[in-house]
């Protein structure tokens, strides 16, 4: 029985040994797939997550091993930093985040996007750090600045305002976060509440001895010489990197995310919402025109499409509107200026604080808001003003014109003869007689003929 038995456990021996062969060159053909190479240079907005994000699916359907993202960046939304974050923490791949060339920085949400990745790396020269959230504003400190120490200095210390206690909310709810973030692959938590509540900032080397990050790299290559080998936490699982000599594929902004990048711009958005009323005004104080309305149209609704993308103020918006209802009720009715200034005040005011955060790269320019206020005031109030009291002057050319207009006879005629009238000689028609250099009232016109009727003698008219 046992001379059976042998041939078959030196077959499952075989197999075995076949299988663990199989997946040891499976794990290694997973780890020697090429490096795809993203770039995060400037704010980071709803493009920049949606292009991230776009990444690393592309990563996960094509196999690569790495995903490395090349950063510098001064900050930008919560939303969307949030929305990168996401994407990096679930990816199966391998996230590497490295804060490139020399001179660059992670500030603000790029702080939090370099401790959430698998691998936290820096260039030196570069600084990383200040992520307070900084659509708290100026002003008053976040927390308070001092504990109080005993009873009497608790009775002495007001009590937070409504204000404070919002900011002291936010700023728990970033440390809480970050703090979570560093928990996942080991870095310094201290440090990270520190860099929140104090808008601390590093150096690369100190970030390195801090444990902030996990290696200063000078390039690319070095940098994943320098990973290789090393263990990371992908989804609860312990993986080592083969970086080693992988070849790089940079992957670029598709056309969808370039054009969202620039609808998403606040400036641009700006305009495309202006350009949008003003063309629908146009369109409707000359109906028929066609163009103003369609190239109206179409920039409104790109505007509102940029707008719900970006933390809009509404009362920003409601200011604009009321501005620009104040300048077109000043062309409409004159009101010595009350109504125009009015309006620009409103104007201005919205324009301002119509984006409702002072992340970086996130503001209406100032130049921008000055020059379309300019051009709101021309528009609404002189040249449409002006169209408007054109409309309500008499006609002074064409046939309409000649209505209750003065001629002279230029001979005597009973019924039909000749005047004169604005220079030109007219056939006319009379229902009594008329004597040469009579002056004459037109009361109608028929075709080519004027119907005249003879003045007073007493009326001094004008001498055609």
């Amino acid at each position: 029985m046992y001379y059976r038995l042998q041939p078959w456990f030196a077959r499952q021996r075989l197999l075995l040994s076949g299988l663990l062969l199989l997946a040891a060159c499976t794990v290694h053909a997973a780890n020697s797939g090429p490096v795809l190479q993203l770039t995060i240079d400037g704010p980071i907005g709803p493009a920049t997550a949606d292009y991230v994000e776009r990444g690393i699916d592309h990563a996960i359907k094509q196999g690569n091993s790495l995903v490395l993202i090349r950063m510098d960046t001064p900050g930008g939304l919560d939303t969307s930093m949030r929305s990168i974050i996401k994407a990096i923490t679930n990816s199966p791949v391998p996230v590497v985040t490295y804060v490139a060339p020399t001179g660059a920085r992670a500030a603000s949400a790029g702080t939090y996007i370099l401790y959430a990745s698998h691998v936290a790396a820096m260039a030196p020269g570069t600084n990383v750090g200040a992520a307070t959230p900084i659509q708290l504003g100026g002003g008053e400190s976040p927390l308070p600045s001092s504990t109080p120490d005993d009873k009497t200095d608790k009775d002495k210390a007001p009590a937070l305002s409504n204000k404070s206690a919002e900011r002291e909310k936010v700023v728990n709810d970033a440390i809480a976060y970050i703090k979570g973030l560093a928990a996942l692959h080991g870095r310094n938590a201290q440090w990270a509440e520190k860099a929140v509540r104090e808008a601390a900032s590093l150096p690369a080397e100190e970030a390195l001895r801090l444990k902030v990050i996990d290696v200063i790299a000078p390039g690319v290559t070095e940098l994943l010489q320098r990973i290789d080998g090393r263990a990371v936490t992908v989804q609860g699982r312990k993986q080592t990197l083969h970086t080693a000599g992988l070849p790089i594929q940079v992957y670029e902004m598709d056309w969808r995310t370039r054009m969202l990048n620039v609808l998403t711009n606040p400036n641009i958005a700006y305009i495309l919402l202006l350009i949008g009323v003003y063309g629908l005004l146009l369109e409707f104080f000359n109906p028929g025109s066609v163009a103003p309305g369609t190239i109206g149209g179409i920039c409104l609704i790109l505007g509102l499409y940029s707008m719900q993308l970006l933390p809009i103020n509404y009362a920003g918006v409601a200011l604009i509107i009321l501005g620009v209802a104040l300048m077109v009720a000043e062309a409409y009715q004159p009101s010595f200026g009350v109504l125009g200034i009015g309006g620009v005040i409103a104007f201005v005011i919205g324009s301002v604080v119509l984006i409702d955060t002072e992340a970086p790269g996130f503001g209406i320019d100032l130049s921008i808001i000055i020059t379309f206020t300019v051009i709101s005031v021309l528009v609404f109030i002189f040249i449409i003003g002006m169209a408007i009291r054109s409309r309500r002057k008499p006609v002074v050319s064409g046939i309409e014109q000649l209505r209750d207009a003065v001629a002279v006879a230029m001979n005597d005629f009973d019924g039909k003869g000749r005047v004169k009238v604005h220079s030109e000689i007219w056939q006319a028609v009379s229902e009594t007689p008329v004597h040469a250099g009579q002056q004459l009232k037109i009361t109608g016109i028929d075709g080519l003929v004027l119907k005249v009727q003879a003045l007073p003698t007493t009326h001094k008219g004008t001498t055609p």
